[in-house]
């Protein structure tokens, strides 16, 4: 494995990391750099990230600080995947209150299948 690589990922490696005992070697990145060179996870520069990360490697960045004097090897990983909730079941309905005068309005509700709700005096859309 390459000497530059950093000790794998383990439940040791964060629980060290919560109590503040994890491994100082690795220099913060300053706030102030500007990425000179991003690559994918298959690309030659990335490959031995890829090896070490396996999956959970999206890419690899080369950063400078500001002055050009250091170089800093940034990784981006994918830590956790969950579906997409949806905000609506589809069959969720809207009552829309529109000025009795927009006739504009009134037609635009029409087109998009909107029905009138006599009872409330507005109209009823399905959410989209």
């Amino acid at each position: 494995m390459d000497s530059r690589l950093p000790a794998p990922l383990s439940f040791a490696n964060i629980q060290e990391e919560k109590q503040g005992r994890a491994d100082t070697r690795m220099p913060a990145v300053p706030a102030r750099t500007r990425v000179v060179k991003k690559l994918d996870r298959r690309q030659p520069g990335a490959l031995g990230w890829a090896r070490h990360y396996g999956d959970a490697l999206v890419c690899v960045r080369y950063r400078v600080d500001a002055a050009g004097e250091h170089r800093y090897t940034t990784v981006e990983l994918l830590v956790d995947s969950a579906p997409v909730a949806s905000r609506s079941n589809g069959s969720a309905i809207v009552g829309i209150p529109i000025d009795y005068n927009d006739i504009a309005m009134r037609q635009r509700l029409n087109t998009a299948g909107a029905q009138w709700d006599n009872a409330a005096k507005l109209w009823r859309l399905p959410y989209r």
